[in-house]
């Protein structure tokens, strides 16, 4: 992979590959945008088949970041790390250690947390040697774990979406089919059952799906079939990538609502969800509830972390969905360009004025004369 290239198309600022001998640390920080603020974004370890995998795999995640950030508001870029191993094997003190040396020499460009395969503890460890790290123990003043903010998000979503089908958000007696129920998939399965859904679930984990199906009295299925599983919303809260040009044919769900990032294969895939009139409310839109928190972790200060800010940010998320709705009718575009117009949008507004406010400050060379703004 041409690793520039890839960087010049989507506009990532920096790409930084790591690697400590005495832990085995294979890892990739890509920092997409620091235009709103430092770039946010957990640590994904995962047993990658190889570097430009990875890559690839680091570079849409940091970009998905910067619009989740810009959608939602926050003073926030987007950035992500990924680190190479399986985290059931290959997690070690010395790994996490080396890590967080590498995000320290970052001076802040680029804010960590946890992400799949990562815990809060690890974070606590990540913590020893850099203080660029979010998402600790509420506890220690952290904003603690942000799946079940994450989930709380997505639940709203899901609701939001119902309304759009259905006419009424409530979830009781509709089906809802939820792919992973790991940290944020349990938390929505709680939520929902606690609502009246009926919920269908699928996860390569056993214990996991043994454990939600017998709690929320939820009807298990295989892992591939769960996209074909017949339901009013399905909620992908596992890994990206699952709606292609192979998968979209056979769903058999009203609408899409999830957890999972980059769940869309390929842009186009947005027009192909359209076609077969199934509603997609874009990933980095639902799942915003757990920037959200640490957002206000970050902001807390001396007071600390504010719960109750936290779940308040968590409840726009049916306005912002509601508002990307509306203008993919109103523009005749699909969700997913509506979604990325409000953060380009966002995003061209905090560069115009940066390029403002520079132009204000800047010294005239010998010989010019500094122009002066006059109001009108």
């Amino acid at each position: 992979m041409d690793v520039l290239k890839e960087m010049r198309r989507d506009g990532h600022e920096q790409v930084v590959f790591c690697h400590d001998r005495e832990s085995g640390l294979r890892a990739i920080i890509a920092v997409h945008s620091t235009v709103l603020g430092p770039a946010l974004g957990g640590i994904r370890m995962w047993p990658y088949a190889s570097t430009d995998e990875a890559l690839q795999d680091v570079l849409r995640l940091a970009k998905t970041m910067t619009y989740k950030a810009a959608v939602a508001g926050l003073p926030l870029g987007g950035g992500k790390a990924v680190v190479v191993g399986d985290p059931r094997r290959q997690k070690s003190e010395g790994l996490l250690r080396a890590l967080g040396r590498a995000i320290e020499s970052l001076n802040g460009r680029y804010l960590t947390a946890e992400d799949v395969g990562m815990t809060v503890a690890d974070m606590e460890v990540v913590r020893k040697e850099t203080k660029y790290v979010t998402g600790t123990s509420e506890k220690k003043g952290g904003s603690g774990d942000p799946s079940v903010l994450t989930a709380k998000g997505v639940f709203y979503a899901i609701e939001t979406c119902l309304r759009e089908i259905h006419g009424i958000s409530s979830p009781r007696n509709r089906t809802v089919a939820i792919q992973g129920v790991g940290k944020v998939g349990y938390h929505l399965a709680e939520l929902l059952a606690t609502a009246g859904a009926r919920l269908v679930i699928a996860d390569t984990d056993f214990q996991r799906v043994a454990l939600a199906r017998r709690e929320f009295e939820a009807w298990r299925v295989e892992p591939a079939e769960i996209l074909e599983a017949e339901c009013d919303v399905l909620a992908p809260c596992a890994l990206g990538g699952v709606f292609n040009r192979k998968t979209i044919p056979r769903l058999r769900c009203r609408a899409i609502a999830g957890s999972a990032n980059n769940q869309l294969e390929q842009p186009a895939d947005a027009g192909r969800l359209a076609e077969r009139g199934i509603l997609y409310a874009p990933d980095y839109v639902v799942s915003a509830g757990g920037i959200m928190n640490i957002s206000v972790g970050l902001q807390g200060g001396r007071k600390g972390y504010d719960r109750g800010q936290a779940e308040r940010l968590v409840q726009q998320i049916p306005t912002i969905l509601r508002q990307v709705f509306t203008t993919a009718r109103v523009r005749g575009v699909t969700t997913a360009q509506a979604a990325d117009e409000l953060a380009e949008a966002r995003l061209e507004e905090a560069r115009a004025k940066k390029l403002d406010v520079g132009a204000r400050h800047a010294v005239p060379l010998r010989g010019q004369t500094k122009r002066t703004r006059v109001s009108r």
